[in-house]
């Protein structure tokens, strides 16, 4: 709810937003399918409170709203608009030796067991507090010293941002026993997500290459909660070649910060104001981008920037097509390593059929709502505030104590030796904990990687032979196969059928195919040729997807073929082609200077646009 945020900066420009949240106590019976339908009724009912819309509803999902949001395009293709995840994991096995040590707690916990015990304890509802402290152990050093350290060294500057951020990190929501062991097994462990192995209960197989919608992925080197792979990886999973994507008619971006961490993915002034701007801003390029996988890359605009009239804000936004050799740059997962973690979820399968038959019948006997409600109060993330509070009877004079400090205090001086003791220790303290920090990782992940790693495990689980199919793909279906080579075959068709608009898109993308990218100047333009247009002559932006996406795909078919037929879609009025020629030419020049084979491209396209050069061919055809 912060003003910088994703919503902070969408209310800034000018859209209505709407936002789903969570209630702190769940509906009894509820599960994660029910939660994507009601999502899916809430984005439908907001499309429908605004029906002159330009498109349909953005949605944007911050962790693991992220791949809720995802699930719910893949039940519904139909429903969203374009799709943003910030910080969210959609392949949660994915990572970098030396990093990433999360990932392996399942494991080490002997999979996911403890979550049933958690649920059994809570008398049938799992507390958000333990995942709350999951993500602090991952930074002893700032949970256990520097966080505390700092309120105490600002105290006068400090306290009210703490109070601020520790009551809404500090107040996690509480769900169903049932839908925290369903993320577990299938998510966190299971990783059946971004592999097709996830079906509702009507059997509908959520398969995310059904998403429709552009999808948007932000994410960033710095997050030690959803590290790149885990937000990018999914990729890999789902196709073996960037052709696929476009075939798939799949619209996917994404963007890599260098260093902020996983709330300031969500929250940072300095995101807000760049990334989360420009995203926002240029949704509507987004929307309208040709299938395919590109990189938002964001640069700030200076005085030797062409056409910076044309340009949102203070950064321009560009969009430069990659491959999958880009995302596979930034590490992963080998064969061994994929082994691995399929031999964890084996083991975590095994002892959770184990502790449910024979352990959790006893606990559930022995647990009732008040044991469980004093568990969830003594948690210790919630028990060192409560000891510190009003609700506790022997801190009743600390409070005319702390008045009294307030009235009387005074800093000390900045050169007071003791200030310079105090600060070194802290250092000292923080450097500690950062070594125990790095050597538990390194333990942690040497204990997963040779347990999980022994062949006789792998053996005794059924996996590690050579016939062993490791879930770590999606698998093919036929029926996509089919609507391929359906598409395929229709396409055929629209080589040589369409209007001046086709003749005009296709011309735009043969021209700039070998660019791989386009940045919103470009799109700027074609906006204000749109407008200048007569009203009922204005192509809609679903008409204009609809163009860029077929005339896109005809050009990659057969560029040749796709360059040949191109007259065909030219009226044989002359002032029109000048026109549509002349609009092309704007929008080539508004980024900038043309490379040579981009103007030969361009060259070729003149000559096919002017009419009196394609009329002797004509005459000589019929001939």
């Amino acid at each position: 709810m912060k003003h910088d945020s994703q919503i902070g900066v969408a209310l800034r420009s000018g859209h209505p937003c709407y936002f789903v949240g969570f209630s702190p106590n769940p509906v009894p019976g509820q599960s994660v399918e029910d939660v994507c339908l009601a999502e899916a009724a809430f984005i439908e009912a907001v499309a429908k409170r605004h029906p002159d819309a330009a498109g349909k509803p953005v949605v944007i999902g911050n962790c693991q709203a992220g791949w809720q949001i995802m699930m719910v395009a893949a039940m519904k293709p139909d429903l969203p608009g374009p799709i943003m995840l910030a910080g969210s994991p959609l392949s949660y096995w994915a990572g970098v030796h030396g990093k990433n040590p999360l990932r392996y707690l399942g494991g080490l916990l002997g999979g996911t067991w403890m979550t049933a015990l958690s649920g059994d304890l809570g008398s049938g509802v799992f507390d958000g507090a333990y995942l709350v402290q999951n993500f602090e152990s991952l930074n002893p050093a700032n949970t256990y010293w520097t966080k505390p350290y700092n309120v105490y060294s600002q105290v006068d500057t400090e306290a009210e941002r703490f109070l601020e951020f520790e009551t809404w990190w500090g107040s996690p929501v509480l769900m169903n026993a049932g839908e925290m062991q369903w993320i577990a097994d299938n998510l966190f462990v299971g990783n059946k997500l971004a592999t097709g192995q996830i079906r509702t209960t009507d059997g509908i197989r959520l398969d995310l290459r059904n998403i429709k919608s552009p999808i948007v992925v932000f994410c960033s080197e710095g997050d030690n909660i959803t590290p790149p792979q885990q937000a990018l990886d999914w990729i890999l999973d789902l196709y073996s070649h960037e052709r696929d994507i476009v075939v798939a008619g799949q619209t996917i971006v994404y963007t890599l910060h260098n260093s902020i961490g996983h709330l300031g993915i969500f929250v940072s002034g300095k995101v807000a104001t760049k990334e989360h701007d420009e995203l926002i801003s240029c949704m509507e390029l987004i929307d309208t981008l040709p299938p395919g996988l590109f990189e938002a890359v964001i640069t700030e605009v200076d005085e030797n920037t062409q056409r910076s009239d044309l340009i949102h804000g203070r950064y321009l936004f560009r969009l430069e097509s990659r491959t999958l050799n880009d995302i596979r740059a930034l590490g992963g997962n080998g064969e061994a390593d994929d082994l691995r973690f399929a031999t964890a979820a084996r083991v975590s399968d095994m002892n959770l059929g184990l502790y449910q038959r024979f352990i959790s019948p006893m606990i559930r006997t022995m647990t009732n709502e008040p044991l469980a409600e004093l568990i969830r109060t003594t948690h210790p993330n919630r028990l060192r505030f409560g000891m510190l509070s009003d609700r506790n009877p022997t801190m009743g004079p600390i409070e005319a104590l702390a008045e009294s400090v307030r009235e009387n205090r005074r800093p000390v001086s900045p050169d007071n030796p003791l200030l310079a003791m105090e600060t070194a220790a802290s250092s000292w303290i923080t450097m500690w904990w950062k070594a125990y920090s790095d050597v538990r990782d390194t333990m942690t992940e040497m204990v997963f990687l040779n347990t999980y790693g022994s062949p006789w495990l792998q053996a005794l689980v059924g996996l590690g032979t050579q016939q062993t199919d490791i879930p770590n793909r999606i698998e093919r279906d036929l029926r996509r196969d089919a609507a391929v080579a359906q598409l395929r075959a229709q396409l055929e068709h629209g080589f040589e059928h369409g209007k001046i608009e086709d003749a005009a898109v296709r011309a735009l993308i043969y021209v700039r195919l070998r660019e791989g990218a386009v940045d919103e100047r470009g799109f700027a333009t074609l906006k204000l040729i749109r407008e200048s247009r007569p009203e009922n002559r204005r192509l809609s932006l679903a008409e204009f997807k609809q163009i860029v996406r077929q005339q896109y795909l005809l050009v990659l078919l057969d560029e040749k073929k796709a360059l040949e037929t191109l007259p065909k879609l030219l009226p044989s009025d002359e002032a029109e082609c000048r026109s549509a020629l002349e609009a092309i030419r704007r929008v080539l020049s508004a980024v900038g200077p043309l490379s040579d084979e981009t103007k030969g491209r361009l060259t070729r396209i003149e000559e096919l646009f002017d009419v009196k050069r394609r009329k002797p061919q004509k005459e000589t055809a019929n001939a």
